[in-house]
């Protein structure tokens, strides 16, 4: 039985060609995924419009300004966290940085900006494996 389901948003944040990826730190309250690489993204608050959600998850986490392009995946997992079985629906949206000065959150302790036809030499979280060919394919 599903404890909790959420909608939320995800950004392949690309520059030159590159994806920001960033690694959960053990500082992360909610974190199921300490010491994997993910993508930038995060809840939709309640009344909260998908890109007004996409633009405060990329500040809060990366500080980056973006440009945001079209939705090209949704995807959905289902984590355990703190105990409770949570349910997540996303949409995946290629983003623009209009620089790579990156300052991560506390949540996070490193990032790369990594050729995404490489993306199986990282250590990612289990639910990017399809979105991330879902971007190749396009």
């Amino acid at each position: 039985m599903i404890d909790k389901i959420f909608v939320a948003t995800k950004a392949f944040i690309v520059h030159e060609g590159k994806i920001l990826i960033i690694k959960e730190s053990n500082k992360y309250k909610d974190g199921a995924n300490v010491g994997k690489f993910d993508i930038v993204g995060g809840r939709v608050e309640p009344g909260q419009r998908f890109d007004e959600s996409l633009l405060r998850e990329i500040k809060e986490e990366t500080r980056l300004d973006v440009k945001i392009g079209r939705p090209f995946y949704v995807g959905e997992w289902r984590p355990e966290v703190r105990g409770e079985k949570w349910q997540i629906v996303a949409t995946f949206f290629e983003c623009f940085a209009e620089n790579t000065e990156v300052c991560l959150s506390e949540d996070h302790e490193e990032y790369l900006w990594i050729d995404p036809k490489e993306y199986k030499n990282y250590n990612l979280i289990e639910n990017l494996q399809a979105a991330f060919e879902s971007y190749l394919s396009r």
